[in-house]
């Protein structure tokens, strides 16, 4: 599977190109904070950042004054995140599509939720509450934070999130909800009161 999205550069309006150590600095937090939210391990999220560095370093002719390098590294972090997921924990497969099935074995209806829109994490997504967000999310099972962090923090839709993990439309929504849910218990048990949260679940 090529983890590597095309980098776009811009015809006019050219950048000045940065040496890729300014350039990994520069990029290093979003890189790493992306993969442990998505893997909920610091040193698996290490290695994904050091693959994804790697990967950039040997596209830098390009990188380097392309103004969508930024998204390029976040595109190539997820993918690798989840293929480190799927390629050694091997739970996508184990879990139920938690779905109602006729009598033919097929999917049926999908099961429709209330849409936030990304509000659930908008206040907890800012300054120092970030840090104690990510530790709550690493407490989380792989099939749970994993398309909670798709949907909330990358924005992704669930028809693409769903085809990503290779899972039904159903199983996301479920697993988007009930992650929800267990990430305000986290939170709550952590000892810090959030009204505005417990209301929107």
């Amino acid at each position: 599977m090529n983890n590597e999205a095309p980098v776009h550069s811009e015809p006019t309006g050219k950048m000045t190109p940065v040496d890729f150590t300014t350039f990994m600095r520069n990029y290093q937090n979003m890189v790493y904070s992306t993969a442990v939210r998505l893997l909920g391990n610091d040193t698996h999220a290490e290695d994904i950042s050091q693959e994804v560095f790697l990967k950039a370093y040997e596209r830098y002719d390009d990188l380097g004054s392309s103004p969508t390098a930024g998204g390029w590294l976040k595109t190539v972090t997820t993918n690798l995140a989840i293929n480190h997921l799927q390629r050694y924990r091997k739970r996508w497969r184990f879990f139920s599509d938690l779905v109602h099935r006729d009598d033919g074995g097929g999917d049926g209806d999908a099961v429709e939720f209330a849409d936030t829109d990304g509000d659930f994490l908008a206040e907890l997504n800012q300054g120092d509450r970030r840090e104690w967000v990510d530790r709550a999310l690493e407490e989380l099972p792989d099939h749970q934070r994993v398309p909670l962090v798709l949907y909330h923090f990358e924005e992704e839709p669930y028809d693409q999130i769903a085809r990503r993990l290779g899972v039904s439309l159903s199983k996301v929504k479920t697993d988007i909800l009930r992650g929800r849910t267990a990430l305000a218990q986290i939170l709550m048990r952590s000892g810090t009161e959030h009204e505005a949260l417990t209301a929107q679940i």
